[in-house]
Formats: C-alpha cells, sequence, structure tokens
C-alpha cells in the first residue's frame, strides 16, 4: 500500500510540473514575446507621405503583434509639433533627418530609432505649372519656390540643386505652405515651382498637369537621406527592450517594402488620401533597413555648410547603443 501510495504521490507531483509548464509556455506565447518589454503599446507620429508605407505594411502583417508590441499610428502635419508631442501625447515619431537635427541643436534630446527613407528618382522634385515657361532651374535668377518649410529639407536640397544651376542661394525666395496648398500657389502663379514629395509631386502632375523642373536627389543630394524614426533620450533610456523591438519591426517592415515596391503603392490608398491609379504611378524610393551614422552625418554636414545648424553636429552621438554600422 505505501509503494501505491508513494507512485500515486510521484504522479500527482509529475502531473503539476507538466501543468505548470504548460501553463507557462501557454502564456509565454500567448503575450507574444512581450514579457520583457517595459511597454507593450507605442505611439508614433506620422504623415500622408511615401516613407511610413512600411509601418502601414507592418500592421497589416501583424509584424508588431508578433513582438508583443500594439502600435497607434498618429496623424500629423506639422514635424516639429510632432517632435514637441514626445513624451506626452506621442512615444516615437516620424520627420525628416533635417527637423531631428535641427530640434537637437535647439536643445532637444532625441534618440535615433531608425531610418525612414532615402531618395530615389523623382521622389523629391522641384515641379512647375502646365502652362509655365519656368522649364530650366537656371532660368530664374531670383525663383519664388513654395516649400513645407523654410527650415526642412525642401529649402535645403533646393538650395544645392540651384546652386549648381548658378542661382544665388540668397536669392531664392521660399514661400512656406502645406504640400496640400501648393497646387492652387502653382496656378494661381503665385510661385514659380514648388518643391514637393511623393505622393503630393503625382497628385500634382495628374491633377493640374505639373511638370518636374528637376529632381532634388541629384549631384551634391544624389540618394539623399530623407526621413527616419526618433524618440526622446528620455523615453529611450527608460524603454530600451521596447524600442529595440520596434527597430527589429522596423527592419522586417523595411525589407518587406524594399522588395515589393507594389505593396508600397497599394497601401498609399488606405493613408495618403490617393486612388489606385495615382498610387500606381507614384515614385517609391529606398527604404533604409539600419541605421546608418556616416550616411545621417551627410544631412548635417550639409545643414552645417549651408548655416542651418551652428555648427557641427555628431549624429553617431544619437544613435542607440549597439546599432553603429
Amino acid at each position: 500500500m505505501a509503494t501505491r501510495a508513494n507512485a500515486l504521490r510521484l504522479v500527482a507531483v509529475l502531473m503539476t510540473c507538466v501543468l505548470t509548464a504548460s501553463c507557462s509556455l501557454f502564456g509565454s506565447s500567448s503575450g507574444g514575446g512581450n514579457a520583457d518589454l517595459e511597454r507593450t503599446i507605442l505611439r508614433i507620429g506620422v504623415a500622408q507621405v511615401v516613407d511610413v508605407a512600411p509601418l502601414r505594411i507592418a500592421l497589416t502583417d501583424k509584424l508588431f503583434e508578433k513582438h508583443g508590441l500594439q502600435v497607434n499610428l498618429v496623424s500629423q502635419t506639422n514635424e516639429s509639433d510632432a517632435i514637441n508631442q514626445l513624451d506626452t501625447t506621442l512615444d516615437i515619431t516620424w520627420a525628416t533627418h533635417v527637423s531631428f537635427f535641427r530640434a537637437v541643436a535647439g536643445g532637444k534630446e532625441l534618440q535615433l530609432q531608425g531610418e525612414a527613407y532615402q531618395a530615389g528618382p523623382n521622389s523629391m522634385a522641384l515641379v512647375t505649372n502646365a502652362t509655365s515657361d519656368y522649364d530650366d532651374p537656371g532660368k530664374r535668377p531670383a525663383p519664388s519656390i513654395a516649400v513645407n518649410s523654410d527650415t526642412d529639407i525642401g529649402s535645403l536640397t533646393t538650395k544645392a540643386v540651384l546652386d549648381t544651376a548658378a542661382v544665388e542661394k540668397n536669392k531664392i525666395k521660399f514661400r512656406p505652405m502645406p504640400f496640400g496648398e501648393m497646387e492652387n500657389a502653382l496656378k494661381s502663379g503665385s510661385v514659380d515651382a514648388a518643391f514637393m514629395i511623393e505622393p503630393f509631386i503625382t497628385k500634382a502632375q495628374r491633377n493640374i498637369g505639373a511638370k518636374i523642373l528637376t529632381d532634388t536627389a541629384r549631384g551634391p543630394t544624389l540618394d539623399f537621406p530623407m526621413s527616419g524614426y526618433a524618440s526622446s533620450k528620455k523615453f529611450a533610456d527608460a524603454n530600451p527592450k521596447t524600442l529595440k523591438a520596434f527597430r527589429d519591426v522596423l527592419r522586417e517592415a523595411q525589407q518587406r517594402a524594399q522588395a515589393n515596391k507594389l505593396a508600397v503603392q497599394d497601401s498609399l490608398t488606405s493613408y495618403a488620401d490617393v486612388d489606385a491609379p495615382t498610387a500606381a504611378l507614384v515614385s517609391v524610393g529606398t527604404f533604409p533597413l539600419s541605421l546608418n551614422p556616416i550616411r545621417l552625418q551627410r544631412v548635417a554636414d550639409m545643414m552645417d555648410t549651408e548655416d542651418v545648424l551652428s555648427g557641427r553636429l555628431d549624429v553617431q552621438q544619437l544613435l542607440p547603443p549597439g546599432t553603429t554600422n
């Protein structure tokens, strides 16, 4: 009897161990591998641009869920405002590298979390109205150019490209306005040309017959690093594992976007206010797979040269530990 009782007790112990292990296993898998994350919800600021298409693909393909993250994409119309919302209503935001570096120079403590987009042919350009005779970049000695900001990537790259056409930089008249207002400015003749990015370039071509005066990713701005994602340094220090998971998802999403540009174009119809025929014509650049300090330093150095920054910014200091190429 004692032997039978001992055997029953042994069976009970083994069953308890098996059940405990099973519960632990199922608990881990149902959490999507999020047990070690400091937090599982991220609020990310985005704009209606091609640059953020990989995030939309990541949501559709449930890549964030696989890494235990729930992501809310929050539409933003102003990059500076989005950067100022970090640590309040946003955890991460998209913006141009120019905007991030200007914010850092102004005292913001940021950490870059990923590169979003790199210029390809006609992914950013100066465009004119269909009836304009402005058909050569050097034709206007003092052109009036619409830009979304006179201190962002538009003005920076426009000055660089027009400089190669012998247009004096200090004679360019920048007219800041939202991308959505540029078509009317071109039609009314209130500006000679407009700096646009996709999908606004293709929309203007289809809506008003806009013409590309010059690609602004050429010469000194060829393959120019356009935009990325950043968090505050405070948030990064408190949530390194969460942000590592974000970067892992971003890398996979960027790979998918780079391998399937049709998926990028298709995704635009869900968030960028374009129809399928327009989306199919959008020029798509490059989606970088990692943070490259040499590539990003190029932006900061051009900003220094053009006096957008008061001195040289060391981009390496803005990267998360262990992400250096």
